[in-house]
């Protein structure tokens, strides 16, 4: 992947993590294990850190990036969807970022909480635990539910799975011109994770 240096600081990729060979690192940008960084994110730590913690995932076109000397977080098993914008922020244990959600500076996303799609959260705020956020401005709407929790945590699950199929099989290949008999397609894959509405309804 497009990797850089900055001032002499390298950034640090830990090999059991994935990311995309389109995604772009450069500067202070610290990976762990079993990181999924999808395609097209950009992870720009010319000012600031960046460190993606075990396990998280950021998923494709999504932009992290931090004014001087901050350091934006994304703690183990944080959920960052697809468009989402982080700028100096710190998501803590098991958040899910909604996609094209914007997190601003100074922000603090406690454990668990999920930020619905198209959300603003405004620089500073202090976002408590195991609550849905949602809206621009983003506001508080309820606590979440058990049922909830187990469905982000089955989401992130299948992203930790991803980035070790990646590992194993994903390769850049030639595309068939048309379709044939023998062709593999999307019921070969390992996933098994739903939408939330259709984990909802089947729980008792």
């Amino acid at each position: 992947m497009p990797c850089y240096s900055i001032d002499g600081v390298i950034p640090v990729i830990s090999p059991h993590a994935y990311v995309h060979p389109t995604a772009v690192l450069i500067g202070d940008v610290i990976i762990e294990d079993g990181v999924y960084v999808g395609p097209l994110a950009s992870l720009r730590a010319d000012f600031g850190r960046i460190h993606v913690q075990a396990n998280a995932n950021i998923q494709d076109a999504c932009v992290i990036h931090g004014f001087p000397n901050s350091i934006t977080q994304v703690a183990e098993r944080a959920h960052v969807g697809h468009g989402a914008i982080l700028h100096g922020c710190t998501l803590h244990h098991n958040v899910l970022i909604g996609m094209h959600s914007v997190i601003l500076d100074g922000a603090v996303i406690g454990e668990n909480t999920i930020v619905g799609a198209h959300s603003l959260v405004k620089a500073k705020m202090q976002v408590p635990a195991n609550v849905m956020l949602v809206g621009s401005p983003a506001k508080v709407i309820r606590e979440l539910t058990e049922a909830e929790k187990n469905w982000k945590q089955q989401g992130t699950q299948t992203y930790i799975e991803l980035a070790q199929r990646c590992l194993h099989s994903m390769q850049e290949v030639q595309p068939h011109a048309q379709i044939h008999s023998h062709r593999r397609d999307y019921r070969d894959f390992f996933s098994q994770h739903v939408t939330k509405h259709e984990y909802l309804t089947k729980q008792p």
